[in-house]
């Protein structure tokens, strides 16, 4: 993950990890990411992740289930692979605005 695709899409670098490792999971296996790993690939703290996850699920960009034990996983919504193909298919795709 560059610098260079921080600035150009002027999205916070931890959101750009959560959503690129969401985006690599879908794209290679698909469903349901759990948030340990989820956490591992994107660098993040689980309390963080988890705040992303809802900021991201409230958009409608991404999926998150919690069980009582507090393991939990998520996925992309279509919109949010959507957003994520602009995001990191795309030379110089910004985030809409």
């Amino acid at each position: 993950m560059s610098d260079d695709v921080n600035e150009q899409n002027g999205i916070d670098p931890v959101l750009e990890a959560i959503l690129r490792a969401l985006w690599e999971h879908a794209r290679e296996a698909g469903g349901d990411l759990s948030l340990a790993r989820l956490s591992k690939r994107a660098e993040a703290q689980m309390s963080v992740l988890r705040r992303v996850l809802t900021q991201l699920s409230d958009a409608g960009l991404a999926v998150m289930t919690l069980e009582e034990d507090g393991r939990g996983a998520a996925r992309l919504t279509e919109e949010g692979e959507a957003l994520c193909g602009a995001l990191f298919e795309g030379d110089d795709g910004g985030m809409p605005h």
